[in-house]
């Protein structure tokens, strides 16, 4: 895949539909190049998506949960066959390497067949026997929720979409999946080869522009919302849910601490761990390791591991052999994380930055050098808020419950991590750390369990998905009793 560029179309109740607008796809590391276009839906687009699925919903959900695993199985089989171009496409419109554009579709796939796994759960009962004086026994069910929208972000979103989009399905509904703006185009190619092979309705794509989208959240006959982006995003996404009380989960930012304890392994293994963690995907990634604390007798051998593997980096674009970090997403990113490091700077603290910028036609892409700010001042925003890009904190601490503290001190509660050769010292921090998911000696997306439930504490969100827990979140509990008349009788006298 080189200059080619790539149009897609919506996918409403089993037919391709073009639009007469579209949206210009840019390429992140190549200033004015256009990696293709998508169709720009319009309000009626995106009403009659909601329509479409509503419509596919009766005969979806009265299938069984087995049925369903079955064509969705089939669905997704042969979804391999196009994955090289599938990335090449994804890693112009998103800015990253191939190997993690190939990765991103990959896990989507992962997730898919791990989702299946539970199919025999999907419809489990269980009853309560009669209770003394209240001769009733009660069988608690589950039943799907109707329409789901799925709103995924720029940084992985095939791979996100795999969290959410296959766990609503198995549980019976039907959905819309909406790709992001800014990279449209392998998400909705692969996702419209899968739709094409279930019943028409049950999966339908709608790509556009955000102010075109609020049917695919107040519409009242959407169900439920799975957002997955910014914590501004979650707030704008909860208050459009509340005029129709549409159901929200919400996965978003977060400022994940990591804490190397004084007996930490700081060795070649666990360092390639840290250093994934952090500047995966050029640091867009939700749950990499944003704030790092070291217990202060091992801070210059963090830095100088760290150090190590960032003289190695390469800058360049992302399907360009050799190339080890790609372009931040959007210009306004590049500009915040260029913002962070230079107040960093003006503060006095160190600043350690590697690599060089790329000339040529990549000269004035996103690109940023990645950086150690080292020892800052705990309130610099590098800090405080969420990089989302090549630059991570270093800070030192001399006590536990010093670090606990300093890493629980923040908005976000999306991951941390704990770095001990001690098992019941890791056991002990990781229970005391205020986030939804803990690594012990590791961190970071790619270790990552598929089967386990995922999502944030505060304002990283809330819900869960991934798992049996992510297939409930798509599903309402129901209770039906049975009365004893007879024992009801006896009891009256």
């Amino acid at each position: 895949m080189t200059d080619t560029e790539t149009r897609t179309a919506l996918y409403i109740g089993g037919q391709v539909r073009k639009t007469s607008e579209v949206l210009e796809v840019l390429d992140p590391a190549k200033p004015g190049r256009v990696v293709g276009t998508a169709a720009a839906a319009s309000e009626a687009d995106v009403a009659e998506a909601v329509a479409a699925a509503k419509a596919a919903y009766d005969d979806w959900s009265a299938r069984s949960a087995q049925d369903r695993a079955r064509m969705m199985s089939e669905a997704i089989a042969g979804i391999a066959d196009d994955r090289d171009q599938d990335a090449a496409i994804l890693s112009q419109e998103n800015g990253k390497v191939r190997m993690e554009a190939w990765i991103d579709t990959l896990v989507f796939e992962l997730r898919w067949q791990l989702a299946l796994q539970h199919a025999d759960e999907v419809e489990a009962t269980t009853e309560l026997e009669p209770a003394p004086g209240l001769p009733v026994t009660t069988e608690i069910g589950y039943q799907p929720l109707g329409v789901v929208t799925v709103i995924v972000p720029f940084n992985w979103p095939i791979a996100i979409l795999g969290a959410a989009l296959p766990h609503a399905l198995l549980a019976g509904n039907t959905a819309i999946v909406k790709p992001p703006p800014s990279t449209p185009l392998a998400m909705t190619r692969l996702v419209q080869r899968i739709a094409e092979k279930l019943p028409p309705g049950v999966l339908n794509i709608v790509t556009g522009r955000d102010e075109q989208m609020a049917g695919l959240i107040q519409n009242v006959d959407v169900a439920k919302v799975c957002f997955t982006g910014s914590v501004n995003g979650g707030k704008k996404m909860m208050e459009m849910a509340s005029r129709t009380l549409t159901r929200v989960t919400l996965e978003l930012g977060g400022n994940d601490a990591a804490i190397f304890c004084e007996d930490a392994v700081i060795d070649d293994t666990h360092l390639d761990r840290l250093f994934a963690a952090i500047y995966d995907t050029t640091g867009q990634i939700c749950m990499n390791a944003k704030r790092v604390y070291v217990h202060r007798s091992r801070m210059d051998e963090l830095v100088d591991g760290l150090s190590r593997r960032l003289e190695q980096t390469v800058l360049g674009y992302g399907l360009d052999e050799g190339t080890t970090m790609g372009p931040l997403h959007q210009r306004a990113q590049q500009e915040f994380v260029t913002e962070l490091i230079q107040e960093a700077k003006d503060s006095g603290a160190s600043v350690l930055e590697f690599g060089e910028l790329p000339g040529g036609e990549l000269e004035g892409g996103n690109f940023v050098r990645p950086a150690i700010v080292v020892d800052p001042d705990p309130k610099l925003k590098v800090v405080t808020e969420e990089q989302f890009g090549p630059v991570v904190p270093v800070l030192p601490f001399d006590s536990e419950q010093e670090a606990i503290s300093a890493a629980n001190d923040t908005w976000g509660g999306l991951c941390g991590s704990v770095w001990t050769a001690d098992p019941e010292t890791a056991t002990r921090i990781a229970r005391q750390l205020v986030c939804g998911y803990v690594w012990v000696n590791d961190h970071g997306a790619t270790r990552l369990d598929l089967r386990a439930p995922f999502g944030g504490m505060k304002q990283s969100g809330f819900g869960r998905e991934q798992g049996i827990h992510g297939i409930r979140a798509f599903q309402d509990t129901r209770s039906i009793a049975n009365i004893d008349d007879e024992a009801l009788a006896n009891a009256a006298h």
